[in-house]
């Protein structure tokens, strides 16, 4: 009695399913890293603190809308009840003279809670192509624009001190290497000369990640942005590039801590995308922070 044998799929068949299966999750992984949004909550323990702060940090808009004039963002941070808004820069893009999109968006934020700014790269650089004062204009939406600046709150009885500065921020070891910056440790040691709870904005993460910026400056916490996340994530390899970090830098995001562990990090991945490469894999995130006593 013969038997009848399964009939063999067609190598090119299996290739066709293959190639379609992998282009449906290449156009799910872009649409997702443009349009989707991610709320990260973090909590922070300190034994400088006597009650909560909550926080919800907002980075790396570079115009992107999420609903129509960045409502779906908008709700997401009002359901957070957040007591204070931290952006960290790149609100903008620098060659895109429209500011409506992050002057908008700022001002409906300021209806939920104080929000504090620091620039970026790209507001410094909007700054010198179109000559905007673009302190003065975040200030007119609303914002506290700090840079090199700072400001002393009590929030829900707590003394805090909140502080922006756009740079490096270099230990002042790097002296004898010729690139740290004189006026910016200058700046950082008058901001770190007090005994209330202390939360620097600063754009580029590099010296808190890589130079030692935790372990030498006395700042109990540091929320910072520009990486993207590397951009584009790679299942168990991290982020493909992160500004000046190189190729293949690991995971930006989340928490990092200094030695003693009594110092923190916040990376965002941000919200926005610029250049030839989009996100890929990397969904836009607001970032929610509760510092609470240890």
């Amino acid at each position: 009695m013969r038997t009848s044998n399964p009939k063999k799929i067609p190598i090119r068949i299996i290739l066709l399913i293959s190639l379609i299966g992998l282009l449906v999750l290449s156009i799910s992984g872009l649409i997702f890293s443009k349009y989707a949004l991610k709320c990260s909550s973090y909590t922070i323990e300190s034994n400088e603190m006597a009650t909560d702060i909550r926080m919800v940090h907002l980075s790396d808009l570079h115009n992107s809308e999420f609903g129509e004039g960045n409502s779906r963002l908008l709700d997401m941070t009002r359901q957070q009840n957040p007591d204070l808004i931290l952006i960290t820069g790149d609100q903008l893009n620098l060659d895109e003279e429209d500011t409506s999109v992050a002057v908008d968006t700022v001002a409906a934020l300021c209806e939920t809670a104080p929000v504090y700014f620091s620039l970026g790269n790209h507001e410094v650089e909007y700054e010198k192509n179109f000559g905007t004062d673009v302190k003065a204009l975040f200030e007119s939406a609303g914002a506290t624009v700090l840079e090199r600046e700072y400001v002393d709150l009590q929030i829900n009885g707590q003394n805090i001190r909140i502080g922006g500065i756009y740079g490096y921020c270099l230990p002042e070891k790097y002296f004898e290497t010729g690139e740290a910056d004189a006026e910016e440790c200058a700046w950082l040691n008058e901001f770190q000369n007090t005994d209330a709870y202390t939360i620097l904005m600063c754009h580029m993460p590099v010296s808190w990640l890589i130079n030692d910026g935790l372990d030498e400056w006395d700042i109990d916490c540091v929320f910072s942005g520009h990486t993207h996340g590397g951009q584009v994530i790679i299942p168990c390899v991290g982020g493909l590039y992160g500004p000046d970090l190189g190729w293949f830098p690991g995971y930006l995001q989340g928490l990092y801590h200094s030695q003693d562990g009594s110092k923190t990090l916040v990376l965002s991945r941000g919200l926005g995308t610029t250049g030839a490469i989009p996100r890929f894999n990397n969904v836009p995130e607001l970032v929610v922070v509760d510092i609470i006593p240890e």
